[in-house]
């Protein structure tokens, strides 16, 4: 059985939500207390046991490539200072195997995951979406690998989500659950309306996949959105084979949208070491002014 060591993580998106700010800043570098959002998603495929990242940029996305690549400057400035926790931090994503891709033309989910065959070549990767972060023992990315290594099959993440939110996600229709927490899929669909929602189930951004999607992407017409929707090539690689469902017990955190970003912003603060105290006084007192 072929190890895990690639991960995918899509980063060509516009960002609208978030306009202004990300008319030149990529959301995706937009700060969590004091990193943004995409090096907590390195982070976690570094401590699940991946090797080689690829993130797939669109225009605009430059300040990305500079973030993961050496400031030579800035390390001997902060090295001069006797500013060595502030060095640490900043060196701590230098000597990374990651790479870079331009998805040139924004058509879904599906398409971006394309635009890395050569990259995967034949071996089973992750994909890791940076609007999602996830915090637990175990990483969720190698609770999937784990899972990998039991089924030599595709898995995905899933979480409950409310039943009134299910359009905004990719959800399973469950079969049975063969393991705890562990489920055989019947089907995957797309944002289904809540009527039509098959489980609470939603598919949250941690994948793990077998090369095989690729020659299924290429043939998976546009579906929501006009979009060619990686849900949509997963329900066929399914019928050919078997993908299952992995839930997620975990604190899952949207940045995607600004209350979600706000939140995980506070969420993260009241866990650093640095702001947690003067941020838990500041809470209070707030709380006692809205009163």
């Amino acid at each position: 059985m072929k190890k895990i060591r690639k991960a995918i993580i899509p980063a060509a998106g516009l960002g609208t939500r978030f306009l202004p700010e990300t008319k030149a800043m990529p959301k995706e570098m937009l700060p969590v207390v004091d990193k943004p959002a995409i090096q907590l998603i390195v982070e976690e495929a570094v401590a699940s046991g991946i090797t080689d990242i690829l993130i797939i940029i669109g225009k605009g996305k430059r300040a990305i490539e500079d973030h993961f690549d050496s400031n030579t400057e800035l390390e001997l400035n902060l090295e001069k200072k006797n500013k060595m926790k502030m060095l640490e931090a900043v060196k701590k994503t230098n000597g990374l195997n990651i790479y870079f891709k331009r998805q040139e033309h924004p058509n879904g989910l599906g398409d971006a995951v394309h635009t890395a065959k050569s990259f995967v070549g034949d071996d089973p990767f992750v994909i890791m979406l940076g609007d999602d972060l996830m915090q637990d023992k175990t990483p969720l990315t190698k609770q999937l690998i784990d899972s990998y290594e039991k089924t030599n099959s595709s898995t995905l993440a899933v979480m409950k989500v409310p039943h009134e939110d299910t359009s905004k996600y990719g959800v399973i229709n469950p079969a049975k659950e063969v393991q705890d927490g562990l489920y055989d899929v019947t089907s995957f669909v797309e944002k289904p309306n809540p009527e039509d929602a098959p489980s609470d189930l939603a598919i949250i951004g941690r994948y793990l996949l077998t090369p095989e999607i690729f020659e299924i992407l290429e043939n998976t017409k546009p579906g929501k959105g006009n979009e060619i929707q990686l849900t949509d090539a997963i329900d066929t690689l399914n019928k050919n084979g078997k993908v299952y469902a992995h839930e997620f017990k975990g604190s899952r955190y949207d940045t995607g949208n600004k209350f979600g970003w706000l939140e995980t912003n506070i969420e993260f603060g009241l866990q650093h070491p640095e702001v947690s105290d003067q941020l838990k006084q500041y809470i209070k007192d707030l709380a006692k002014k809205l009163d």
